[in-house]
This record gives structure tokens, sequence and C-alpha cells, in this order.
């Protein structure tokens, strides 16, 4: 995509959503001995998604799988919205359209597999982490340097908020 494009695109956006197994963790589910899972986040991401916030961005999860752990990390993190135990996707993102009166193409989509290619399809600006399997590489606007579960998400973010002329005053009180 040429860069001008892809300025435009990322100009417009108002809402990032997230997948999350394979997007803000790496894909690996850990069950302990009890049945019990843990999911681990990497920090750069959450401090992507608080910035995100405070450029007003609207941050939205959405999983196929329920986690507790899930719960908690989007508590910490403020998320606007968490859709969890959605394999079909495509309700929970018209429902984030209907609930925040966004367009489409106002939202930014991160994913990795191919449960998320309905709504990369439909987005303004549609990404897949660099460890997506191709078919979601091939319909992504962009793909990341970085892995899901490892700098991606913060990628993303800087990516938009930099487009929309807003990066540097949004980290400000960090440098």
């Amino acid at each position: 995509m040429k860069k001008q494009t892809l300025s435009v695109l990322l100009r417009n956006i108002k809402a990032l959503a997230l997948d999350v197994d394979g997007v803000l963790t790496d894909g690996v589910i850990y069950l302990d001995g009890d049945g019990k899972e843990f999911k681990t986040f990497h920090a750069l991401d959450g401090l992507g998604i608080v910035l995100a916030k405070r450029a007003g961005l609207k941050t939205v999860f959405i999983s196929a799988r329920e986690s507790k752990a899930l719960l908690l990390r989007a508590k910490e993190l403020g998320v606007d919205a968490l859709y969890q135990n959605r394999l079909e996707k495509g309700e929970a993102f018209e429902d984030l359209l209907r609930n925040f009166r966004l367009q489409p193409e106002e939202v930014c989509y991160v994913g990795d597999d191919l449960i998320d290619i309905s709504i990369l399809k439909r987005v303004g600006f549609s990404v897949a982490v660099q460890n997506a399997v191709s078919e979601v590489k091939r319909v992504a606007s962009y793909v990341t340097q970085s892995c899901g579960g490892r700098g991606a998400v913060r990628e993303v973010v800087e990516k938009i908020l930099k487009a929309q002329g807003v990066w540097e005053e949004v980290i400000a009180q960090y440098v």
C-alpha cells in the first residue's frame, strides 16, 4: 500500500479493535494441572493501549475464548469494550459499530488467524501481526514488524497516532 494512502486511512481511525490470542498474547494457551488458564501480556502493548485511549481512540478486545486473565487485563487498561467467547466475531464487530456510533472505515482491527478475516475485510485499517497466518497477511493493509504478544499492538498505535499528528503530545509526559 502506498504511504500516502496509508496515512489517509490512519487519520480516520477512531477505534482500535484487537483480537486477543496471537495479538495481545503470543498465542500460547497455558493451563496448569488444575485446568486454570493464564496468559502473558507485553508491557509495550499495554502502554500502547493506554496511549491510544489518551489520544481519544476507543479500545476494544474481541476474543473467541473466555478468560479471567483477559477480563483482569481489560479492566486494568480501561478498555472500552470486551467481547469474550465470540467465535463468530462479526456479531461483536457489529455491536461495537452500533455502541460507539462508528463506520467500519473508522476502525482499525488487528488479527492473526482465519476467524479474524471477516472483520479485517471490513475495517478502514486492517492489520496482521508478523506471525499471522498467510491468509490474514494477504487481506491486511499492513503487517507489523513485531509478533503478536511482543509489541505489535504498540507498533500499530504509534503508526496511527503519528499519522494523526498527536504522538508527540500524547507521549510528552514521558519524554
